[in-house]
């Protein structure tokens, strides 16, 4: 219907159609190239740590240093990446950035009264980290939805884990694996053994609570438990079938 609820001419709905086609489409086009350029180059930054350091500026802590320094994985111990996979989302060299299985289980276990859990892939959490924000709104699962496609379409696999290792928190203000590496053992990430690497894969649920620096021992069982997990799926040679 027109304004004054006349009908639409067939030129006038056609040229209202190709405007929408052409706002998704610049829409997808705007989105996606951030993506690609990032297939290949560093990210600068990440939405969470932009974040972060918002968050130190609006609580006047002028003393606040993020820590983070992207390597590649080649320079990274081979035992991190089988361990954040490990302890993150085993399935991660099989699915298409959505664990279905994971996600129906999780609801399934709300629907009987337990607290809903995640059952987010390392595919989607790296889409949130490093372009969306913290929360739990449709519209941030959305995007989240939707910039997870994007990667999956552009990026490898062996791309999505070495750029979710570099900005994962890891602790308040150190992010990604080498920061990390250094603040807590002292050695950059190459040097990383399979327990230093099951207990930085340990914090990831809430690197808050659970700290490398001083493991409890939730965290001792946990890191443990992904050890164990690691030498079930094979070692880091699962990450190349």
């Amino acid at each position: 219907m027109g304004f004054l609820g006349k009908p639409q001419s067939r030129p006038a709905r056609r040229r209202w159609l190709r405007r929408c086609a052409a706002i998704v489409f610049g829409g997808i086009v705007l989105t996606w190239l951030p993506v690609l350029v990032l297939r290949f180059l560093p990210p600068p930054t990440s939405g969470f740590m932009v974040a972060r350091h918002i968050e130190a500026w609006r609580s006047g802590d002028s003393g606040f240093v993020l820590k983070q320094r992207f390597v590649p994985s080649t320079d990274m111990s081979p035992e991190l990446p089988i361990a954040l996979v490990a302890g993150e989302d085993q399935k991660f060299p099989l699915h298409h950035g959505f664990d279905f299985a994971a996600i129906g289980a999780a609801m399934d276990d709300a629907d009987d009264g337990a607290r809903l859990r995640g059952a987010s892939t390392i595919s989607q959490q790296t889409a949130k980290n490093l372009f969306l924000w913290n929360g739990r709104s449709f519209v941030r699962k959305g995007l989240e939805a939707y910039f997870t496609v994007l990667i999956e379409l552009t990026w490898p696999k062996s791309r999505i884990l070495e750029v979710y290792a570099n900005i994962a928190e890891f602790g308040d203000g150190i992010y990604g694996a080498d920061a990390a590496s250094r603040a807590f053992f002292g050695k950059p990430a190459s040097g990383l053994t399979a327990r230093e690497s099951a207990l930085l894969a340990a914090s990831l649920p809430n690197p808050a609570k659970l700290r490398v620096d001083q493991p409890s021992s939730y965290m001792l069982k946990r890191a443990a438990w992904i050890e164990r997990q690691v030498r079930q799926l094979g070692g880091p040679a699962y990450l190349t079938r």
